[in-house]
């Protein structure tokens, strides 16, 4: 299978250009995106770095994003995260709550030193599990003056307490043991084990949200040759960073503009409305859109509501 338009999964808006640019972050990795533009523009841009799914690439969800939003008037970079790709990083397959919340600082390196480009006013988009690594950029950087957490995972606490917060200690206990065991047999092989990405063929017993999984990263709909998520998937170790860590502990302090974004009938929907909760001032804002699903905030352009995208960056970056 191959995505359907030159390695995308979505066409581009004929009224903006893209660029590839490479760039890198603070440990020297060297992170590739897709920088859109407005093919006709004055003055200096208001910018927006967007990354995610979690396990997906720039060519799928994120490149969407970036292209609508360049067509409305901003510079939008969608990019690849650390390690997955055709970003850098000599291991592959990994991810790291660290490592992927700088990538969003190494974008905004980027984006603010191009003469283009007003660095005042930059913001960032994380989809899925970059929604949580968004928040903790914008906890941390400063420069982002508004953020966009859409169909937000937050990857440490579904990693450490599962689904709806159902692992317990024993459980967490099992998980690092197998884990580790994994990590002494991939040492010894010198390779890594993949976890599998979206399981394919679907069972029919599969729950819904397994199902909306596959419909997007099994199916023309959104595959792609480099997206973990429709091939083998993450190293099975990959898990093990996340398992210790948080990334949610300064979000209260974060002063800049934050939307968070997520389906009513997304079975993620609790991740974000658990992240606004700690969020803090009159520049906050929590949106839940009906009927709505958590892949529907991948692709599906009648349900991602980019009207109110365009209105929140033209406030905040302003």
């Amino acid at each position: 299978m191959k995505a359907k338009y030159d390695g995308y999964t979505f066409q581009m808006n004929e009224n903006v250009t893209r660029t590839k640019v490479r760039f890198h972050n603070r440990y020297g990795i060297e992170l590739v995106g897709d920088l859109y533009l407005p093919k006709a523009y004055s003055g200096k841009l208001a910018a927006i770095a967007v990354c995610g799914p979690f396990g997906a690439v720039k060519e799928q969800a994120s490149g969407l994003y970036a292209d609508e939003l360049a067509s409305r008037g901003f510079a939008a970079l969608a990019f690849d995260p650390s390690f997955i790709g055709e970003s850098g990083g000599d291991a592959r397959n990994v991810a790291s709550p660290d490592i992927n919340t700088e990538d969003f600082s190494a974008a905004v390196d980027f984006l603010s030193v191009q003469d283009f480009i007003d660095p005042e006013k930059i913001g960032i988009l994380g989809i899925c599990g970059f929604g949580g690594m968004a928040l903790n950029a914008a906890a941390m950087d400063t420069r982002i003056k508004a953020t966009v957490a859409s169909t937000m995972y937050d990857m440490c606490r579904v990693t450490a307490q599962g689904y709806f917060d159902a692992m317990d200690a024993d459980a967490r206990y099992e998980l690092r043991k197998s884990l580790n065991a994994q990590r002494t047999i991939d040492y010894k092989n010198g390779t890594y084990a993949r976890a599998g990405g979206v399981v394919d063929p679907l069972p029919e017993d599969a729950p819904f949200f397994v199902k909306d999984y596959y419909d997007y990263y099994k199916t023309e709909r959104g595959y792609s040759e480099r997206s973990l998520n429709s091939n083998e998937g993450w190293n099975t170790t990959s898990s093990l960073s996340f398992l210790n860590m948080t990334i949610q502990n300064y979000s209260e302090e974060i002063r800049s503009a934050v939307l968070v974004m997520h389906g009513e009938k997304a079975h993620s929907c609790y991740f974000s409305r658990d992240a606004f909760q700690k969020l803090k001032g009159d520049n906050k804002e929590l949106l839940i859109l009906p009927d709505t699903v958590h892949t529907d905030l991948y692709d599906r352009k009648d349900k991602i509501p980019f009207d109110k995208l365009q209105a929140f960056y033209t406030k905040y970056l302003q």
